[in-house]
């Protein structure tokens, strides 16, 4: 006799040096009187019955026109009687709801069929489209992240998404939502970081009349008010501590007890977490509880900076020029229609710290200063025009220990743009120097001596400075501390 494994891993990705691999929770049934006929799903529920527009139609008199569904959740499979007249069994017990165990005998009526669930590995292609959804890039790392989100999608998988401040968490969020079964539900976004710790609570998962000061009247949270749909955990690595056995309980659960009340609500929500923090470094610094990060991380992706997809930038460009209602003339017709060749050259140099965010604000502010439609390097921020020398000049001081900046390298007409483009110091070109150890090096000397130049400039105002980038406050002092940056004492500094 065939036997069957008690648990089948949930759907998950890895990453290894031989590629992606996509880990698919699969579920099988099959009929016991006729095992030629079954039916295979990877999505998040399946119903049978004996209507032509449920998954798996059985002709028996003696089904229900929608007689029962089963769930995939991320703890396993879950099978759900729909008020059926004759009953839904499992191992001859009549069940209103109850977990599926692989190799179980279920009864639809009388229909038997099998039970099976099993692990499927499938390698990931990028995919061949250069976008998804409301995703832009050709980038093959994004065309990963595509192939990916198209076959976790119909899932009910939970999905950490990881990536620097500006790499388009909330928009792969939403792409997610969009091409999932629960898209005719809502999206409901809560940012971790953007509330009180002490309204969290009461947030998430609601409050009654007078369970607070100030609780004047009943109030949803909002895993009820996602209830069917999405809900996607924004900055989740600024969610509180003491408040993580509660998210916890309730992803476990799936259930939720309002603030000053003793009943627990059932709800139907899909989660979707993002953070720009490392989660398991937050774990090993107990800022984290570890049990939370096992429960969430089932699918994490990561979001590649935009300095790590460049070639991306003339096709977003694009995108926000054809889109955005601040480049259309009152006739409607677009302002700007193309950028220069300088232009695109100043902003494949620039190292994009607030990534695809910084990317829409520059392309609007280049947009508000140009007079022809054509956008030139001109209408850019000085700090974007001068990355390349500025970049040129942190290598040499890295490099060779000089401060004099290196002179801006000027494209000549009708040659190539990049023919005299500084060179990196001959240690990163020696031989055994990966590409990508060679370029993190050269993009941290340039990110160290750009926040450095621009709080000498503020005179150590952290707001002013970060307001002359057009990054995030937080991120730019995310950027302090990576690279040990006070904003005391530093007239005078030369070292730094």
């Amino acid at each position: 006799m065939k036997k069957f494994p008690d648990f089948v891993p949930p759907t998950k990705v890895t990453y290894l040096e031989r590629g992606t691999t996509l880990h698919l929770r699969r579920c099988t049934l099959t009929s016991i009187d006729d095992p030629t006929q079954e039916w295979t799903f990877d999505k998040e529920g399946v119903r049978l019955g004996s209507m032509d527009d449920n998954d798996v139609v059985l002709r028996d008199d003696t089904v229900s026109r929608y007689h029962c569904k089963i769930v995939q959740e991320d703890t396993g499979y879950v099978l759900v009687d729909l008020g059926s007249t004759n009953g839904t069994f499992i191992n001859k017990v009549r069940v209103r709801e109850a977990y599926l165990k692989p190799g179980c005998t279920v009864a639809v009526g009388q229909s038997q069929l099998r039970f099976a669930a099993r692990e499927e590995a499938v390698q990931i292609l990028p995919s061949r489209d250069n976008r998804c959804g409301a995703l832009i890039g050709g980038n093959p790392r994004m065309r990963e992240i595509y192939s990916i989100i198209e076959k976790i999608a119909p899932t009910a998988t939970t999905v950490v998404l990881e990536g620097e401040t500006g790499t388009g968490k909330e928009v792969v969020a939403q792409t997610i939502h969009s091409m999932s079964p629960r898209a005719s539900g809502e999206l409901v976004v809560f940012d971790c970081g953007a509330v009180p710790p002490n309204l969290i609570e009461s947030e998430l998962f609601g409050h009654e009349k007078g369970s607070f000061t100030g609780a004047v009247m009943t109030r949803q949270g909002l895993f009820e008010l996602a209830d069917g749909g999405t809900l996607f955990l924004d900055e989740l690595g600024e969610l509180p501590l003491d408040l993580q056995p509660k998210l916890l309980r309730a992803l476990e659960q799936r259930e939720v007890r309002r603030v000053g009340s003793a009943k627990p609500t059932k709800v139907d929500v899909r989660i979707i977490a993002a953070t720009n923090r490392t989660l398991e470094d937050e774990v090993r610094a107990g800022r984290f509880r570890q049990d939370l990060y096992y429960r969430l991380s089932v699918v994490k992706l990561h979001l590649p900076a935009l300095r790590e997809r460049t070639d991306d930038i003339p096709l977003l460009i694009q995108h926000f020029l054809d889109h955005g209602a601040y480049n259309r003339n009152p006739d409607g017709s677009r302002r700007v229609r193309a950028v220069s060749r300088e232009a695109l050259a100043a902003l494949a140099a620039y190292p994009w710290p607030g990534n695809v965010r910084e990317l829409v604000n520059v392309v609007e502010r280049a947009v508000s200063f140009c007079d022809g439609d054509v956008m030139g390097a001109a209408d850019l921020p000085d700090t974007v025009r001068d990355a390349a020398p500025m970049m040129a000049g942190a290598t040499t001081r890295a490099g060779r220990g000089a401060t004099a900046p290196a002179a801006r390298a000027e494209p000549r007409r009708g040659t190539d743009a990049f023919a005299e483009a500084p060179r990196p110091p001959e240690d990163l070109l020696a031989d055994g120097v990966t590409f990508k150890d060679a370029k993190e090096k050269w993009v941290s000397s340039f990110e160290r001596d750009y926040i450095l130049s621009l709080l000498r400039r503020n005179s150590g105002n952290i707001s002013h400075a970060a307001r002359d980038a057009d990054i995030d406050r937080k991120y730019f002092r995310k950027l302090m501390r990576k690279y040990d940056i006070e904003a005391a004492g530093l007239d005078g500094d030369d070292d730094e």
